[in-house]
């Protein structure tokens, strides 16, 4: 495939290895050809990297594959469900990563296989939780942009604007793993 094909999400070979594009981001100049700059993660090593190609050169396409699975619980690893085998797995921590945070019990994810292995869990774009613990929002602290820590129902602390309270649903962005919105 070519580089222009390297969009944000798109996963590709580099020096034997699988990377996830972060972020895209294509230049042309007056006299040049078109480079297509990237921010790429190793899903292996989890490593996030810049990398540059010129427009028309190639990159190779990562064999990577995707497996439905449904999220269990967590005792050392984290255990997963395979829903037309009811097969049970575990994965390492190395392997879910900073996804752990967002994790419910029940909740489908995409397990992503390279070369038959486990290397890195997806979830959903954007995933509903109740909020458990916040302070308060003060009335007249009107001005946008006001955010303070919420506890989710899953143990996560993350950042809400000031209208937000106990028992409400939000939706959070698990790219960003920022507030999107109201439920």
């Amino acid at each position: 495939m070519l580089a222009t094909s390297l969009k944000t999400g798109t996963i590709f070979k580099d020096g034997g290895q699988p990377w996830r594009v972060d972020r895209y981001e294509h230049t042309k100049t007056a006299r040049g050809g078109a480079t297509i700059k990237v921010m790429a993660r190793n899903l292996l090593t989890d490593q996030v990297l810049e990398k540059r190609y010129q427009s028309t050169a190639k990159v190779e396409d990562a064999d990577v594959t995707r497996k439905s699975t449904q999220y269990l619980y967590k005792d050392q690893n984290y255990f997963f469900m395979d829903p037309t085998t009811y097969e049970q797995f575990s994965l390492p921590e190395e392997v879910v990563g900073d996804n752990a945070k967002f994790l419910l019990e029940g909740e489908k994810v995409q397990v992503m296989y390279f070369d038959g292995k486990p290397m890195a869990i997806e979830l959903p774009a954007t995933m509903v939780f109740e909020i458990t613990d916040t302070t308060p929002g003060f009335k007249g602290n009107t001005v946008s942009n006001v955010y303070k820590d919420a506890t989710l129902s899953n143990g996560s602390v993350i950042k809400v604007p000031s209208h937000i309270r106990i028992g409400d649903k939000i939706k959070i962005n698990t790219m960003t793993g920022e507030y999107a919105s109201k439920s």
